[in-house]
């Protein structure tokens, strides 16, 4: 499966004329991972983008216009790593384990893409980018699943986002730090483990 979306450049670029909008996002990113994305402000944006203060306003309007580009980018970014990682194996666990990579590397992102209130949820390139990601996750369901099991697609998905995601905050939030170090590849695939043999016992 191969999924087109555009891939914002992470890399920080130094400012000229031309990329002022690249750099006006790093520089709200850099707030968001700082103070969060509800607390950061345009001005806040423009000081860590060392730009004027009128260049956010110029570029996207408002925060929310700000914001809007940032959850389009990582929607984006999203639905490309899951679905290389669907690609390279064909297991819902790979995609679960690249769903948590993007949390741990672009935490702003992350952040600012499930807060639908603070930006403007029906954006275009937000929508196209949101409904990629979704179709990664869905197809990886559905093949797990099976065709004798295609009726439970959507069940299946909501189980699997809620596992993925809310692994993904607890270890945001520090929760795992003890148990499992630095990389969450061994509680993703502990817990993916557990989980399916619950569903094996009939316990869930």
């Amino acid at each position: 499966m191969v999924v087109h979306v555009a891939r914002a450049d992470p890399r920080p670029r130094p400012y000229h004329h031309g990329n002022l909008r690249r750099t006006v996002l790093d520089g709200a990113l850099a707030a968001i991972e700082a103070r969060g994305p509800a607390a950061v402000s345009l001005r806040d944006i423009a000081r860590r983008a060392h730009v004027s203060h009128a260049a956010p306003a110029h570029h996207f309007g408002d925060k929310a216009g700000v914001l809007t580009a940032i959850a389009a980018e990582g929607y984006a970014e999203l639905a490309e790593v899951t679905a290389a990682a669907f690609d390279a194996s064909g297991r819902l666990p790979d995609v679960g384990l690249a769903y948590v990579r993007f949390a741990l590397d672009r935490r702003a992102h992350f952040e600012v893409i499930f807060r639908p209130e603070l930006y403007r949820r029906d954006d275009p390139d937000v929508a196209a980018a949101r409904d990629a990601a979704a179709h990664v996750l869905f197809h990886a369901v559905r093949t797990a699943l099976g065709p004798e099991q295609e009726a439970q697609t959507w069940g299946g998905v909501v189980a699997a986002w809620s596992f993925i995601h809310g692994f993904a905050t607890l270890w945001l939030d520090g929760n795992f730090a003890d148990r499992f170090g630095e990389d969450p590849e061994a509680g993703v695939r502990m817990a993916a483990d557990a989980v399916a043999r619950l569903v094996a016992a009939g316990a869930l």
